[in-house]
């Protein structure tokens, strides 16, 4: 397999295309147990009513692990974005429209959200008494049982030119409670630094999904520890101060 045509670099991958197949190679230091994890939650997604490129095989390139599936051609929504600033809202609507439609599915063998996040928060190095906090905070949450992506931005929906949308990249995909889910997406617009984009999309998830504002909020001190792990340097200050404002509203 000569892979030569890069879609996408990330953290620990790159996403080369291959014909119609877009190949995932992990470094080295990526576990296998974490890709096998992802084809499963991919192949789970691919079960769900939603629109998810049909995963075909886990192999070694190179040596490496990696994830082949096929390739769909369009644009991501944040190349839409980033051409289009004056359709931004619009855009921000059909975000929100996808997302609502991932919570609206169910896959009951998808691991527990307030499990992955129990552990995450173990695992964040964070003092014990704001690590209590937190899990006492995550314990008393409702628990559901919605599908959630875990990772929903714009980076991570392709468009073709039917104007079908594809949802991509489910490694962090859980079932639970869908406010949890849109707290890490308005986290993620701040990580890019676009907070404007991170209020604009907490007004309209909530207004579309009939939820109140201050309930997603109390989701984002977890959801900033659970993310500290992620071990992203240029993060963690950012993070801290969000895990640490436990009366955050």
């Amino acid at each position: 397999m000569k892979l030569d045509q890069v879609i996408a670099v990330r953290a620990n991958k790159t996403v080369y295309r291959e014909g119609s197949l877009a190949v995932k190679v992990f470094d080295n230091a990526y576990g296998k147990s974490d890709v096998l994890n992802e084809a499963l939650n991919h192949a789970r997604a691919e079960e769900t009513a939603l629109n998810v490129p049909m995963l075909h095989e886990v192999t070694k390139v190179e040596g490496k692990w990696a994830i082949i599936t096929d390739f769909i051609e369009g644009k991501t929504l944040a190349q839409y974005m980033a051409e289009h600033p004056e359709r931004k809202p619009e855009y921000l609507e059909t975000l929100v429209t996808l997302q609502l439609s991932v919570h609206a599915q169910a896959s009951p063998l998808m691991t527990l959200l307030r499990h992955k996040m129990r552990r995450k928060i173990t695992q964040s190095g964070l003092d014990a008494t704001t690590r209590y906090e937190l899990q006492t905070r995550l314990e008393g949450m409702p628990k559901h049982r919605k599908l959630c992506h875990g990772d929903f931005n714009p980076r991570n929906i392709i468009i073709k030119e039917d104007g079908t949308a594809y949802i991509l990249d489910w490694a962090h995909a859980t079932q639970g409670n869908a406010s949890a889910d849109a707290a890490r997406t308005y986290l993620l617009f701040w990580l890019d630094g676009d907070i404007s984009g991170a209020e604009q999309y907490l007004e309209l998830f909530c207004r579309r999904s009939d939820t109140a504002k201050q309930y997603v909020q109390k989701w984002i001190p977890i959801v900033a520890a659970s993310q500290i792990g992620k071990g992203k340097p240029e993060e963690l200050a950012f993070l801290l101060r969000w895990a640490n404002v436990m009366d955050y509203e």
